[in-house]
């Protein structure tokens, strides 16, 4: 079936799914964006859920943006010679902003500080699960076994005193480091961009990767998805994590070699929970889905109620700074862009 083509030009173009613009925009989110559509003489904005349903795109001034937005190159960009801001309700805007945005001076903001709250929150949640042998537990119960024997499950732990590393300090790597430090755990922080005295002032103690693997009871994953992260987690940085550890990762599945992650769970060395894979939806007869010792979730870890609303708040507020003419409070930079993930 076709997607009908709509023969009008707007100002402010909404390119968002009809199911994700609910959960984004509630009622206050959207009278600013009615708000925003008669500053630029319009009744309202022009919702659609693909690009490719609006024939005239000269005169599109704000575009925002969800996932799965095409690049933005040179000859989209033609096509909207008026665009001046694109305001994205997800978190890394990698995939569909290019050079070519920035040279013809167009603004570019993101809703990802939304997401970190929610991303932060799971990743305790799994943390916890780990450390407390939920998961374990879980599987001997459907199993049926003797949970008065221990060696089932192996040893409970608490966060408290626990050593967790955290391996980048983005902004859920921050929200999550907030969370440890109330519980009383022991943060280490993996970032080569911070000093000794930022992961401090983030109340965590700053160490080279192979030391905070060897350290950990939990090693948790934050970092962007860069050339030089591509699979920063494989077989020789798994084997350095302690008998009986946990690997948590909310983050990408870029970071870590699934196979050797898969080798090392499936001998019952390690212990994961995982929200993030390379294939997804992760195929059903994937060892991750059986394994007793891992906790998976499918990819949902930002997408709570509240989340989802202040990623429409975030994309509304910012369209009414852009057009007061204040700054941006969540621009993205051409200098940041490859960090933005």
């Amino acid at each position: 079936m076709t997607t009908p083509t709509l023969m009008t030009t707007p100002a402010l173009l909404i390119v968002v799914p009809d199911a994700l613009h609910r959960e984004f925009f509630d009622a206050a989110s959207q009278q600013l964006l009615r708000t925003a559509a008669a500053a630029l003489g319009e009744a309202a904005p022009l919702r659609v859920e693909d690009l490719s349903a609006v024939d005239d795109l000269s005169k599109v001034q704000v575009l925002v943006t969800s996932w799965g937005f095409p690049r933005l190159d040179a000859e989209l960009l033609d096509r909207m010679p008026s665009l001046a801001l694109v305001a994205h309700t997800g978190a890394s805007v990698r995939p569909f902003i290019t050079d070519e945005v920035f040279a013809r001076g167009i603004h570019v903001t993101q809703a990802g500080q939304a997401m970190a709250p929610a991303v932060a929150e799971v990743s305790l949640t799994f943390t916890l699960a780990l450390l407390h042998r939920v998961h374990r537990m879980d599987h001997a119960m459907r199993r049926g076994d003797d949970c008065s024997n221990t060696d089932v499950f192996g040893p409970q732990r608490e966060l408290s005193g626990s050593v967790v590393t955290v391996i980048g300090a983005s902004r859920t790597g921050r929200a999550y480091l907030s969370l440890l430090s109330a519980l009383w755990a022991r943060p280490l922080l993996v970032d080569p961009t911070l000093t000794c005295e930022d992961a401090e002032r983030l109340g965590a103690e700053l160490v080279s990767l192979d030391e905070g693997l060897s350290r950990a009871r939990i090693v948790a994953l934050h970092a962007p998805s860069l050339p030089e992260t591509r699979h920063l987690i494989g077989a020789r940085e798994l084997a350095l994590m302690p008998d009986g550890a946990g690997l948590v990762n909310t983050a990408r599945s870029w970071l870590v070699d699934e196979a050797a992650l898969l080798a090392e769970v499936r001998s019952g060395r390690l212990d994961a929970a995982i929200d993030v894979f390379d294939e997804e939806p992760l195929p059903p007869g994937s060892d991750f889905r059986s394994l007793p010792n891992v906790l998976t979730t499918p990819h949902r870890a930002a997408g709570t109620y509240e989340g989802r609303l202040r990623q429409g708040r975030i994309v509304a507020e910012e369209i009414q700074a852009w057009l007061r003419g204040s700054p941006l409070a969540h621009a993205v930079e051409p200098h940041q862009l490859r960090f933005i993930a």
